[in-house]
């Protein structure tokens, strides 16, 4: 980590929080502005404009006249794609004022933000960009004299909505296969941390991107979102968040246009350790996987499944890992986690640990630390001796709080693993091959990751099962989201 004064820097940026509708910076229609407030500091940050329906409106108007003008969906596939490379690299060269916008807005460390979330997110509209002339329609068989084109087509605009918890990278993983496939975009960003997002449509008008094709309108999810939803002229919702608004939207859809959705909701993914994995390298990931990005994580490993006779001596590596993620200023460069999302959510995380604490027993962890004038940081907080039918194994937190239960047999930890609504992630850790393949063949979960937690990348789909949601993230398959197969027949004899 470099010895820059990041508090210095953070005071002499200049944040403009307007949204981006047709290429331009503009406050919302009703003048109305939310208070941007930095987590880790209490610091407000910015105004930024407080999106309603009229915003909305006008950003779908101009995304649709932008996707009929053709100038980006009919431009070359080669040419979208070098726009989207282009645009990784400007992202790439504004790596410090990214990452310092993202940390001020989401309580990130800044050591994490300049080394994963936007470089990844750089990589992700590369991968695209590359991706995009890589791709191939259908000459199917037809009969003598006719022939037919089946091609992959845009569905025209889309509509996105994404979480604060990874406010640059995943409006990345929504925004980069959508462009590519040649759509028009509203994006609209989580109300707590809109600031990356704003500065991303900045970077990709300068990376040649046409007005309107990409507008980003901030707001709150009952106005903005809302409108986003149930708009008559969008063809297809992207969404990352919580079980509770997937279906909402899934109403919202269902009741305006039947536009297409694809969302990627809640989770609370199990970590099954068998006795004979190794055990140090098993406690180091799954404190990883439980406690990285203060354990705001859709995936995160939030139930650790652990074979009895290894119980006691797992919990204690566990707790020695843990050590690992302590919180502490997020701009100060250190290691470790930073804050949660707000002084709210820390709040209601820890309720979570005082009735997990009543009903079994805190090992580690858990209090409430002021920071740099706020008390919005939890320690990584380790259950045990929960009820497997306690809240904590089955309601999805969000925070840095992990439930640790002994099971006894394969067949049992398949069962506990997979008793939950959800199916996004599972990890399983053991020496047994075969036994790797058996039990990852049974757990209901759309990415299982084998000796390593939460595993992905732009070469494999994200996305899960049951009210996880539906629709993949990441990989060639996250242009499905995107487009639809069209045929053209041609009858020539």
């Amino acid at each position: 980590m470099n010895t820059t004064d990041w508090a210095a820097r953070s005071r002499e940026l200049t944040i403009d929080g307007r949204a981006v509708i047709d290429g331009r910076r503009v406050d919302a229609a009703d003048g109305g502005t939310i208070a941007a407030v930095s987590p880790g500091s209490l610091r407000t940050l910015a105004d930024l404009a407080a999106g309603t329906a009229r915003d909305v409106d006008l950003a779908v108007a101009r995304a649709r006249r932008a996707f009929e003008q053709g100038d980006w969906c009919r431009l070359g596939s080669a040419d979208r794609g070098r726009v989207l490379i282009r645009l990784a690299d400007l992202i790439m060269e504004h790596l410090d004022e990214l990452a310092l916008l993202e940390t001020l807005d989401s309580g990130k460390p800044i050591a994490q933000t300049l080394t994963v979330d936007v470089p990844g997110a750089a990589e992700t509209f590369r991968w695209y960009g590359e991706l995009a002339d890589k791709r191939f329609d259908e000459v199917p068989a037809t009969p003598p004299g006719s022939t037919a084109l089946v091609r992959r087509v845009p569905l025209g605009v889309v509509g996105a909505i994404v979480p604060w918890n990874y406010p640059l990278e995943i409006a990345a993983w929504k925004l980069a296969p959508a462009l590519a496939a040649g759509n028009s975009v509203v994006l609209k960003p989580a109300t707590e941390t809109s600031l990356t997002a704003l500065r991303l449509a900045d970077l990709a008008l300068e990376a040649g991107l046409p007005p309107g094709v990409l507008n980003v309108v901030p707001g709150h999810g009952s106005t903005a979102g809302s409108r986003i939803a149930r708009h008559p002229d969008i063809d297809v919702l992207a969404f990352t968040g919580s079980t509770a608004v997937a279906k909402q939207l899934m109403i919202d859809a269902g009741t305006s246009n039947m536009k297409r959705l694809a969302l990627e909701a809640g989770g609370k993914s199990a970590n099954v350790v068998f006795a004979d994995a190794d055990l140090l390298a098993a406690a180091a990931k799954a404190a990883f996987g439980a406690f990285y990005n203060q354990g705001q994580v859709c995936s995160a490993n939030s139930r650790i499944l652990i074979q009895r006779e290894a119980h006691d001596e797992f919990v204690a590596l566990l707790a020695a890992a843990s050590r690992d993620y302590e919180p502490s200023d997020p701009l100060a460069g250190a290691p470790g986690n930073g804050s949660l999302i707000s002084r709210a959510h820390a709040d209601a995380v820890g309720g979570a640990i005082e009735r997990a604490a009543n009903d079994g027993t805190l090992v580690s962890g858990g209090d409430r630390v002021t920071i740099t004038g706020s008390d919005a940081y939890l320690r990584p907080a380790i259950v045990t001796g929960l009820d497997a039918n306690h809240e904590l194994h089955r309601v999805e937190v969000f925070g840095p709080l992990v439930a640790v239960l002994a099971f006894d047999s394969e067949e049992e930890a398949v069962r506990l693993a997979n008793a939950t609504e959800f199916g996004l992630a599972a990890s399983l850790w053991t020496s047994d091959f075969s036994r790797a393949h058996r039990v990852a063949e049974h757990l209901v979960a759309g990415t299982v990751s084998v000796n390593t937690v939460d595993a992905l990348g732009l070469t494999t789909p994200f996305g899960g099962f049951g009210q996880s949601g539906f629709g993949r993230d990441l990989s060639r398959h996250a242009l499905d989201n995107y487009t639809d197969w069209k045929t053209t027949w041609f009858q020539h004899g």
